[in-house]
């Protein structure tokens, strides 16, 4: 019996509209490295209509939508629900993610067995009747946003790309010239999509997928492979080994940590765009992270050197201003890196500042 009519009537279920949204399985699992380092889920989600897109969610929209569902819809007693009330799903707690833990390394085998735990949650909240599924903020939770689609998916791991025609090799020019690579060991596909491969095959590299991921043709079969399972012999031409479309990996922030034993210059790589406006906490946590100090005040430079605190988030943007204006002025800097910058000072320090009047 399929999932519709087990759970609701038929009737209902086929007035809904093609878009609605009827199933949702979670693809992968992304490290996001902003100024806050943070993870989010890779959801596939299917509609009624058969159309299929990826969203990109967090837990805490997860845990934000599950409150308004709550407090519009959960019974005040579960064993009476009343005509516009209904039971809903149970959602994973937060800690079972692992999300909470500082300065402790994602672990993706315990964040990989959790993924059931979700996708339990998300059948069952569309299984739910029909009226519930019209729901604005539950439709604009699995609905592909213009950011979403804008997106490219780093791995992947239960979703692979489709992967293109086999490549002929005919003649021994072409068997020296192609980008190729031999199987270090063997690798066993999970999918489709997925190459096998025997210790000592040659493969014939088409492209890049990630960081991680190659497709090939090897026996006449092409698909994809972790590259960490070959060696390389001939690599791909950088056009291929690159995605396409994109600028650099990272934005650059130059940080400067001033102590009285001397200078500190880092630059810190993060996963946001030049023109992001961080919050003060952000910049603060991130911060005592790279410097392994928990006792820091954040500043920035004026337009006469003198350095000025940054206290809260209106600071921050002065300081983003004052950056941009300074750089504009005198400062070239690479094309990926902040037009601003951070000076980190010990809390306590206020010899750094002029207090001359």
């Amino acid at each position: 019996m399929s999932l519709p009519q087990q759970l609701r009537g038929k009737s209902d279920f086929d007035q809904l509209p093609d878009n609605i949204p009827i199933s949702a399985t979670i693809a992968d699992i992304e490290e996001k490295k902003g100024f806050i380092d943070y993870f989010r889920f890779v959801i596939e989600v299917k509609t009624k209509g058969g159309s299929k897109y990826l969203i990109y969610r967090r837990y805490r929209e997860f845990f934000n939508l599950h409150q308004i569902l709550e407090s519009r819809y959960s019974p005040e007693d579960p064993d009476r629900p009343g005509p516009n009330t209904c039971a809903l799903p149970t959602l994973p707690g937060r800690v079972f993610f692992f999300f909470f833990l500082p300065k402790i390394a994602f672990q993706s085998v315990k964040c990989s067995s959790a993924i059931p735990e979700l996708n339990t949650y998300m059948k069952r909240l569309l299984s739910l009747p029909t009226w519930l599924l019209l729901d604005d903020d539950l439709r604009m939770f699995f609905y592909q946003t213009e950011q979403d689609s804008q997106q490219l998916p780093r791995a992947l791991r239960r979703l692979r790309p489709p992967t293109r025609k086999v490549k002929t090799v005919k003649t021994t020019n072409d068997l020296f010239s192609s980008p190729r690579a031999e199987a270090i060991s063997d690798f066993c596909g999970s999918s489709k999509a997925e190459l096998n491969l025997k210790a000592g095959d040659l493969i014939f590299l088409l492209h890049r997928v990630n960081g991680d991921w190659l497709e090939g043709t090897v026996n006449d079969q092409t698909g994809i492979f972790p590259e960490s399972f070959v060696k390389i012999i001939k690599p791909l031409p950088e056009s291929e080994s690159e995605d396409e479309g994109e600028g650099p990996n990272c934005s650059c922030l130059r940080c400067y940590m001033l102590t009285p034993s001397g200078v500190q210059t880092r630059d810190v790589c993060v996963q946001e765009d030049l023109n992001i406006r961080p919050t003060h906490k952000e910049l603060l946590s991130r911060m005592r992270d790279i410097f392994s100090v928990d006792d820091i005040a954040l500043n920035y430079r004026d337009h006469q050197g003198d350095l000025i605190r940054v206290l809260d988030d209106e600071d921050v943007l002065l300081m983003i201003d004052a950056g941009r204006a300074r750089v504009a002025a005198t400062i070239p800097r690479p094309v990926n890196q902040f037009p601003w910058e951070l000076h980190v000072t010990l809390a306590s320090d206020f010899s750094v500042y002029n207090t001359d009047a």
